[in-house]
C-alpha cells in the first residue's frame, strides 16, 4: 500500500483541492495534516506579532472545520503545533509514506518553511498552485515578462486564459489508523491570546471555516443578490454587505478564488450580469496581479524601495506610529478605521487606502511599519496583495505616481453624514454633522467643550490641501 501525507497550508477546504485530489488518486492510504508552525507566532522585523488575536481565532476555527469535514467523509486531520518539517519527518517515517502533496507558496517565509522540509523528507514533494486564479502554467508569458502594470496584466489574462473547472469535493476517504496520534486543536490560550471581545460594531461574525465560507458567498450571491451591487457600493464603510467579505476566507484557503470565478459566472447564468458582477472577478485578478508581482520580484517586495527603486522620504517618530495604531491621531477619519481595525480585525478597503497614505504621506513613515501592523492585525491579510498595496500607496510599487488621499475630501466624499465616525468615535456624538471630520476647525473652541474633551488634538498641522474642503 502507497501512503502519502496531504500538508495543508493555506488551503484549508476540501473542494476544488488538487494535493488533496492527486494524493487520492495516486495512494491507498492518504494522512491530512496540518501544523500550526511556529515561526507563525513569532514577530515582524519591526516588533509587531505575525498573527493577532482575531486572525488566531480565525484561523484556528478554519482548522476545526477542515477536521470535521474531513471526518465526515471518513478521515481525520494530523494537528500538530511548532515545527512543522520535524513533524513531518516523524510522521512520514512513522506511517512509511513516500510523498507529500502540498500548496505551493511563493514568499520568503513559506519558501524556506519548504526547503526545510526537503531537507528532511526522503521522498518526493508534490505542489500545487491553488491559491491563483489564472493558473501559473497557463499564463500566456514567462514569469519574468510579467506585466508591470495591471490593466496590460489583466488584458493579457482576459484575452488568452481560460480559467481552470473546479475539482469535485472528495466523497471519501481511507480511514487513519488508530496508531497514528491525531493530536489537539490549540486553544487561543495556547498561544498566549486571551479571548477576544466580540464588538457589536463588527461589519460582520466573522468565523472561519470552508463552511463559513459558502455560507457567506451563497448569502451575497443568492440570498440577498448583494453581488448586483457590488460595484456601487463596494467603498462602503458600514455593514455585512456593502462588499462580498469573501478575503476573510481567501486568505487561508477555506474558498478558492476559482470557486468564486465559477460562482459569479453560475450567478450571471441564472439571473443576471451587470458591471458589479464583472467587477468582482476585476479584484480577483488585482489579487492574482499582485502574487504574480511576488513571484516576479521575490525579496523586493519587503524592501523600502520596493520593487521600482524609489526611495520615500522617511522621519521615523515612533509617537506618531503609537498615535496611527491606537487611533489618537486626532483626524477622525484615519482613527475611526484605526479603531475599527483594533477591536474587529477588519478595515475596509477605502480605509485601507486612507490610512496607508496618511502614515506614509502625512506623518512620512517607513510603509513597512504599516504593512507590517496590517499583517499582524488583519484578519484577511495576504502577503502579497498586503505588500502590493502598501507599495502601490507608497509609490514603490506597480505605479509609481503619487497616489495621494486628501483625508477630509474622502471623509467628506465616503462618510458625508459622519455615521463611520460617530461609530467608533462616540466622543465626536455631539459634534455638528459638517465639522464631524475636523472638529479642531470649529468655531466653538470645541476642544474645551465638556462632551468631546477625550478626543485628542491633532498630531499634526492641517495642511492647506484640507482646509479648502471645511
Amino acid at each position: 500500500m502507497s501512503v502519502a501525507i496531504v500538508w495543508f497550508r493555506n488551503n484549508l477546504r476540501l473542494h476544488d483541492n488538487e494535493s488533496l485530489t492527486k494524493a487520492l488518486k495516486n495512494h491507498s492510504i492518504v494522512i491530512p495534516f496540518y501544523c500550526f508552525d511556529e515561526i507563525l507566532f513569532s514577530t515582524t522585523k519591526f516588533g509587531y506579532p505575525k498573527i493577532g488575536v482575531h486572525r488566531a481565532q480565525l484561523l484556528i476555527e478554519s482548522v476545526q472545520n477542515l477536521r470535521e469535514n474531513l471526518r465526515k467523509v471518513g478521515s481525520d486531520l494530523v494537528i500538530r503545533v511548532g515545527n512543522t518539517a520535524s513533524y513531518l519527518k516523524h510522521l512520514s517515517l512513522e506511517t512509511n509514506a513516500t510523498t507529500i502533496y502540498t500548496q505551493k507558496e511563493i514568499t520568503f517565509e513559506e519558501v524556506e518553511l519548504e526547503r526545510r522540509v526537503e531537507r528532511v523528507f526522503n521522498g518526493s514533494i508534490e505542489y500545487a498552485y491553488d491559491a491563483f486564479l489564472f493558473h501559473p502554467d497557463d499564463i500566456p508569458f514567462a514569469l519574468e515578462d510579467t506585466p508591470f502594470i495591471f490593466t496590460s496584466f489583466r488584458k493579457l489574462l482576459e484575452r488568452n486564459t481560460s480559467i481552470r473547472p473546479c475539482i469535485a469535493l472528495p466523497s471519501k476517504l481511507n480511514n487513519l489508523s488508530n496508531r497514528i496520534q491525531k493530536g489537539t486543536i490549540p486553544s487561543l490560550n495556547d498561544f498566549k491570546f486571551s479571548n477576544p471581545i466580540k464588538d457589536n460594531r463588527s461589519v460582520l461574525a466573522f468565523k472561519g471555516g470552508e463552511d463559513e465560507a459558502n455560507n457567506r458567498l451563497n448569502h451575497y450571491f443568492y440570498e440577498s443578490q448583494e453581488l448586483l451591487l457590488y460595484k456601487e457600493k463596494r467603498n462602503g464603510l458600514i455593514g455585512a454587505d456593502y462588499s462580498s467579505k469573501l478575503s476573510v476566507w481567501l486568505w487561508n484557503g477555506c474558498i478558492s478564488p476559482r470557486h468564486i470565478y465559477w460562482e459569479v459566472k453560475r450567478f450571471e447564468h441564472e439571473y443576471y450580469s451587470n458591471d458589479s458582477t464583472y467587477w468582482l472577478i476585476f479584484e480577483l485578478i488585482w489579487r492574482d496581479f499582485f502574487k504574480y508581482t511576488a513571484l516576479k520580484n521575490g525579496n523586493k517586495i519587503f524592501h523600502s524601495y520596493g520593487i521600482n527603486g524609489h526611495q520615500n522620504l522617511v522621519n521615523p517618530n515612533p509617537e506618531f506610529v503609537n498615535a496611527w495604531i491606537r487611533g489618537k491621531t486626532g483626524i477622525p477619519f484615519i482613527d475611526a478605521n484605526m479603531r475599527e481595525l483594533a477591536a474587529t480585525g477588519f478595515m475596509s478597503n477605502r480605509g485601507r487606502q486612507n490610512v496607508a497614505s496618511f502614515f506614509v504621506k502625512e506623518l512620512q513613515q517607513d510603509w513597512r511599519v504599516g504593512a507590517e501592523y496590517f499583517e499582524s492585525m488583519l484578519l484577511d491579510y495576504d502577503v502579497c496583495s498586503n505588500y502590493g498595496n502598501w507599495m502601490y500607496i507608497a509609490g514603490v510599487g506597480n505605479d509609481s505616481r503619487d497616489r495621494f488621499f486628501n483625508v477630509i475630501l474622502q471623509a467628506k466624499n465616503y462618510d458625508s453624514q459622519g455615521e463611520f465616525v460617530r461609530l467608533w468615535i462616540p466622543e465626536l456624538n455631539n459634534v455638528e454633522k459638517k465639522e464631524v471630520h475636523h472638529p479642531w476647525a470649529s468655531p466653538k473652541t470645541l476642544f474645551n467643550h465638556l462632551d468631546v474633551v477625550d478626543y485628542p488634538k491633532l498630531i499634526i498641522l492641517p495642511p492647506d490641501y484640507w482646509k479648502k474642503h471645511y
